[in-house]
């Protein structure tokens, strides 16, 4: 599209005979579907689609003053077909455009090609001039990283020079006086503090220093009367918060915490995992013991609720508490599944672990698909969609690795087979975050395929089955391509899963019999182990062969442990503080996983 110019006379004639009969009236919004497709060829109209939060401050505020401006109403009447989505409900659209809100404003042409992309609050007056521009010249406009590369990656490895730059970027992007990245907004960034985490596990002290800062940084958002952590910061420090409560922050705050006291040792982190907890049984835990979606950043919608969130618990609840999006999907409740999962292996309460395995449950019960994998709601407008499988893979593995109990290594085995029939695509790289159809043709998702290499690796250890091994490097091949990889300020998600991939994973085995105390309390110190990328089973020998008989143990007269990695295994250990002590010393990532300052 050409630069902004003066509207075309006929168009500000409309827009003047119009805005006295459109004052006060609303847009009729519709929901996303291909109809609005055909319409609009039909009616030779674009396609506006406002992509909302609905615990978004300033999408409440672009609501009430923008969509309701007299000018904008007027031409959205005259030229567009308006359609309304809450990104929460579709992971799809929101994977595609989340560098753009939220909110976010795109606009197609009839044929489904984006038009414009824009990011965040757009004023009425200036909303009024770029949808008239686009009458006058709809020629799409030309974003940087907007092309995908015409090819991908060969190799399911990192090449040496993108390693390099992903590792200089990870050190370069970190504050080193605050803490997180080196960004407006303030945040606990799960890829980069969990990195940074694996280093510290073998002795890097840089990235021990790294992790704390940013650990600490985020206490800073932490909610200090209802618990749970806001959103980010903004003014480049951690002193100014957007006050929602989403459910990805929570689980990845949750999860991160725990396993930074695994590895670190440092209590507050469990109590920083603790009070996350604390807010989501409070707040976003269904009657049922599903898990709901987020909580709004307004008490009333479009006003800053700064001084409310000043309050303590009291105070706030006789003005009123701020909306809960009361939607249950699978993909939030994988989420919630797996950092209880890593904080119940921290500490061993049963009362963590119980509501994990309530919510699992609940989301087999109502989410379940009849091929393993999974619906986002109790209905879906399109879909299925690859996150909802993934998390709830990712939660089942989870479960295994803190019970033993192998019908959630099935279950996740049935989710990653529902997710290579639906979404492994055409190509040799990457899997789609949608079933295809419709206008826009699924893109292929750098967060999702990150999550699903990894996931894919770890099943193919626990299981021995080299189809996840082939699911896992067909991820690889994407999120390794240079032109990818690199995109962002810094992604150490790929850096985890390079090195995963051609790693093994730290294997502790507790062998003996699961009404044997000696045995429970050995695989409790197991699951307590800090380590990100780990392998933790329970042979009852009374039981068929672990899935992945890749190591043959001797029995014994009383229960034992065994620690693998590398080809190597231990002698045996009988006390869990000896297995502790074993595992943390002879844990080693490959020499590529080392930071190393740049140049």
């Amino acid at each position: 599209m050409t630069r902004l110019k003066c509207l075309m006379s006929s168009l500000v004639l409309l827009v003047a005979c119009s805005a006295w009969a459109v004052t006060g009236s609303h847009i009729p919004w519709q929901p996303w579907s291909d109809k609005q497709f055909a319409q609009a060829q039909k009616e030779k109209k674009f396609i506006i689609l406002d992509l909302e939060a609905v615990w978004c401050h300033w999408c409440h505020v672009m609501d009430e003053e923008t969509y309701h401006d007299p000018k904008v109403v007027a031409l959205i009447k005259a030229h567009y077909i308006p359609v309304r989505v809450d990104q929460d409900s579709r992971p799809d659209l929101s994977r595609r455009y989340e560098d753009f809100g939220w909110p976010a404003t795109i606009v197609f042409n009839a044929q489904g090609e984006e038009i414009v992309k824009r990011r965040g609050y757009i004023a009425p007056e200036r909303m009024a001039k770029l949808l008239a521009a686009i009458v006058n010249d709809p020629s799409p406009v030309k974003y940087a990283n907007s092309e995908e590369p015409q090819s991908y990656s060969e190799r399911s490895s990192l090449d040496e020079k993108t390693r390099a730059d992903l590792i200089k970027r990870f050190i370069e992007s970190h504050d080193g006086v605050q803490g997180g990245l080196k960004h407006t907004q303030k945040f606990l960034d799960a890829n980069t503090v969990e990195y940074a985490l694996a280093l510290a596990k073998n002795g890097d002290r840089n990235a021990a220093k790294m992790a704390r800062q940013t650990l600490q940084g985020t206490l800073n958002i932490f909610d200090p009367a209802w618990g749970g952590v806001y959103q980010y910061s903004t003014h480049s420090d951690w002193k100014h918060p957007h006050f929602e409560k989403i459910m990805s922050v929570q689980t990845e705050s949750l999860r991160i915490y725990a396993l930074a006291y695994q590895i670190l040792g440092e209590k507050a982190y469990l109590k920083a995992a603790s009070e996350v907890l604390r807010y989501l049984d409070e707040f976003l835990t269904s009657p049922d013991g599903a898990y709901y979606t987020s909580q709004d950043a307004d008490l009333i919608k479009g006003k800053h609720s700064e001084d409310y969130f000043a309050l303590g618990d009291n105070e706030r609840r006789a003005k009123g508490i701020p909306q809960v999006d009361k939607h249950i999907y699978a993909r939030e409740n994988g989420w919630v599944i797996q950092a209880l999962a890593q904080l119940y292996g921290a500490t061993n309460d049963a009362r963590i672990l119980a509501p994990a395995l309530k919510a699992a449950q609940w989301i087999q019960k109502h989410r379940a698909l009849p091929d393993g994998g999974f619906r986002h709601d109790a209905k879906d407008p399109a879909g299925p969609y690859l996150e909802d499988s993934l998390s709830m893979g990712r939660a089942y593995l989870s479960l295994y690795t803190v019970t033993g109990e192998r019908t959630w290594l099935a279950q996740a085995e049935s989710a990653m087979k529902f997710m290579r029939a639906h979404f492994s695509g055409k190509g040799s790289a990457g899997f789609i975050s949608a079933i295809e159809k419709g206008p826009l043709k699924p893109l292929i998702q750098l967060d999702e395929n990150i999550a699903l290499a990894r996931f894919a690796n770890l099943l193919a250890r626990y299981t021995g089955n080299q189809a996840y091994t082939a699911d896992a490097r067909k991820a690889m091949r994407f999120i390794a391509t240079p032109a990818i990889a690199t995109r962002r300020i810094s992604e150490p998600g790929i850096l985890l899963a390079d090195i995963e991939l051609h790693n093994d994973p730290v294997h502790i085995t507790v062998v003996g019999r699961k009404d044997d105390p000696n045995a429970k309390a050995l695989f409790i110190a197991a699951t307590r182990f800090g380590a990100n990328y780990r392998r933790i089973e329970w042979w009852d020998t009374r039981e068929a062969a672990l899935p992945n008989a890749d190591v043959t143990y001797p029995s014994f007269d009383k229960a034992a442990a065994f620690v693998c990695t590398n080809q190597t295994c231990s002698l045996p250990v009988f006390k869990e503080a000896d297995l502790q002590t074993l595992a943390t010393r002879i844990t080693r990532f490959s020499a590529n996983a080392r930071v190393k300052a740049p140049g």
